[in-house]
């Protein structure tokens, strides 16, 4: 059985919902690590006012007895408390579609007569189902020693030299700063520079890093473009709301030099199989390497903003300017649990494809035996063959 979920629920409806499928049976799982895992995503410098009023924690409604996972579908629920602000009252029509938001596509799609459907189910507030899974999803990948954290690069124009630390060290500092950055430095310039920017009545963009330890080699594949994991860490990296930029390695800057200086040599220590380097962020051809994971996400300034931009009344068919909702001034370091969560969710899903099994039981002593960069592990024939026999050799 894959590992597959949805969510449900409104920004402003009475709850989120989340229904996870494909757990194997065994798993003890942690609710304060899950409410843990809510309560970082509320934290960050530059997020918004609804913050005050959430504090998210999870309800599990099926899949669990006694703290553990039974192998049923995992069901969960989130609450939002802000409901009781909206509910049973008039709202005024919302038909001033705001510039970078789902308003306007969402009305092209599906044909809504008011905007506001398109910004309740569009919100990021439905992140916050997705990372009660990926804390579910990350407690899973702990128990094969998989650890995932990120942490924030860059904020505006403002970047973080992290050279002169590990990545264990990136991790455990991360969330010492309300800006998320292992640089305490760096961490200070951007929070200054949020500060700037909620005084001009803006709102900012950045980038975050993901990094996961301890990931297996053979995880994903090379042989169909949607099993390579390339494709599949994309794609739950640029589902998260204002990501517009993804990069695995330094991609960028590997754009930039010849061949030789970007591959990851190959090299032999005894009987192990080792690289000095890892510039191509923990995965070739579609699989994983064993070494650190490592993916950057670039998150777009969100489109509302204090300050009115340009848009249209789409009901009264006139220029006019758009009206402010809620928002952040800065998501980007509320984005680094949801992009851990997102990935972890990805990561599972392939170790349980490598691993198969219905129960933790019968998974662990498959991950203690799968193959691993060693000699030992790769028995080679040496042997030459005819690559591609003609028709004539096949009926015989």
């Amino acid at each position: 059985m894959p590992l597959r979920f949805l969510t449900a629920g409104e920004s402003h409806g009475p709850s989120l919902l989340a229904i996870l499928e494909g757990l194997p049976a065994g798993l003890e799982l942690d609710n304060a690590a899950i409410h843990a895992e809510l309560a970082r995503r509320q934290r960050g410098y530059g997020a918004g006012p609804r913050m005050k009023i959430e504090q998210d924690r999870v309800r599990i409604l099926a899949g669990v007895m006694a703290g553990v996972t039974t192998g049923a579908p995992l069901a969960m629920q989130i609450v939002n408390r802000d409901h009781t602000r909206w509910r049973g009252k008039a709202i005024d029509p919302f038909t001033i579609p705001r510039p970078g938001h789902a308003d306007l596509t969402g009305a092209l799609k599906y044909g809504y007569r008011d905007l506001r459907p398109s910004l309740e189910r569009a919100s990021a507030r439905e992140t916050a189902a997705r990372v009660a899974v990926g804390a579910v999803c990350k407690q899973l990948l702990v128990a094969f020693g998989v650890r995932i954290g990120g942490y924030v690069t860059a904020i505006g124009e403002t970047e973080a030299d992290l050279s002169m630390l590990t990545l264990e060290e990136r991790l455990e500092r991360a969330d010492d700063s309300d800006v998320r950055c292992p640089n305490p430095q760096a961490a200070e310039s951007m929070r200054a520079r949020i500060e700037g920017i909620i005084r001009a009545r803006d709102t900012l963009g950045g980038v975050v890093e993901i990094i996961a330890l301890g990931v297996p080699p053979g995880l994903g594949s090379h042989v169909h473009w949607d099993r390579r994991l390339e494709t599949r860490l994309g794609a739950a990296v640029l589902s998260v709301p204002a990501v517009k930029g993804l990069e695995i390695g330094p991609a960028f800057q590997n754009a930039r030099l010849p061949g030789t200086q970007v591959q990851d040599a190959i090299r032999l220590d005894a009987d192990e199989i080792v690289r000095t380097t890892n510039r191509s962020g923990g995965l070739e051809g579609g699989i994983t390497t064993g070494q650190p994971l490592c993916i950057r996400a670039a998150m777009k300034p969100i489109a509302t903003t204090l300050t009115a931009q340009p848009s249209v009344d789409l009901a009264e068919g006139r220029l006019v300017e758009t009206r402010y909702e809620r928002s952040d001034f800065c998501p980007v370091p509320r984005a680094v649990p949801i992009l851990e969560a997102v990935i972890a969710i990805v990561l599972a899903e392939a170790l349980l494809e490598k691993l198969g099994g219905d129960a933790l039981d019968e998974m662990l002593p498959r991950f203690a035996a799968l193959r691993r960069a060693h000699l030992s592990d790769l028995p080679m024939d040496a042997i030459a063959h005819t690559f591609w026999p003609d028709e004539a050799d096949n009926d015989q």
